[in-house]
């Protein structure tokens, strides 16, 4: 027990050093746009279909489920507004990232392990090429500039599943159950949303480079790379989770 506490405040300690060093490179030249942009398709295009499937299922779902129970109160014509402030509030933007730290963050911590082992890093660190900058850097701010879209993209599709089913099983127009959504929608169901889909996004990226970056050699290392980027990922997910509930419930008191 004294020594997985003693790993833990390690672990932690060694993500911190890692996030300075991050915001060190990040602000200093020179700038790698092309490879930030490459970045950029790599984790948003190719997560699309992903995200959009795990929305519509999400829509379908929370709608099916709910029904009944609002039907049995009478409440029956609350349902768009349930339904869209609970996924662009919560639902939308935590479930988007953990989908997004499965892929991206093992993605990450097996391609950059990969390159440990090879020991590809190390030949860039010799050829005078900045690896941090080039490998990290990219890698963490992309996440953290696509994770938001992917955020409001999973929501239109959530929404949309859900209009689907009040469509087909209460013969509500499209038009009426997206007029109802967004006349229920405030600007402080918006912004702490998307605010905090950039800390997701910035927290996936930083784990999965920081397992990969350091990852042990040997091809088990990669493994576990992969595999702790994800844990730790999803588990640092919910704690930012946490404290932007927490300060935006403050923030409602004041």
């Amino acid at each position: 027990m004294t020594h997985q506490v003693k790993q833990f405040f390690v672990q932690a300690g060694e993500l911190s050093s890692f996030a300075s060093r991050f915001f060190k490179e990040a602000f200093t030249p020179p700038f790698e746009f092309k490879e930030l942009l490459r970045q950029c398709y790599q984790m948003g295009n190719r997560s699309f279909v992903l995200v959009g499937v795990t929305g519509f299922i999400i829509g379908l779902v929370l709608t099916l489920q709910s029904r009944p129970t609002m039907i049995q109160f009478g409440a029956v014509s609350w349902m768009p507004n349930m339904v869209g402030i609970s996924i662009v509030r919560e639902i939308g933007p935590v479930i988007t990232a953990l989908i997004c730290a499965g892929r991206i963050a093992s993605g990450i911590g097996a391609e950059l392990g990969s390159m440990r082992v090879t020991e590809q890093i190390d030949a860039m660190e010799v050829s005078g090429t900045n690896p941090f900058k080039y490998l990290v850097v990219t890698r963490v701010m992309a996440t953290t500039l696509m994770l938001p879209l992917l955020v409001i993209f999973g929501d239109l599709i959530a929404l949309y599943g859900s209009a689907l089913v009040e469509n087909l099983k209460g013969n509500v127009s499209f038009q009426l159950y997206f007029n109802t959504v967004f006349n229920a929608l405030t600007f402080g169901d918006l912004i702490p949303a998307t605010i905090k889909s950039f800390f997701f996004g910035f927290v996936i990226g930083l784990v999965g480079c920081f397992k990969g970056y350091y990852s042990k050699k040997g091809t088990a290392g990669v493994g576990i790379a992969a595999n702790t980027a994800v844990v730790m990922a999803s588990l640092l997910v919910f704690v930012v989770d946490f404290i932007a509930v927490f300060v935006s419930d403050i923030f409602y008191e004041l």
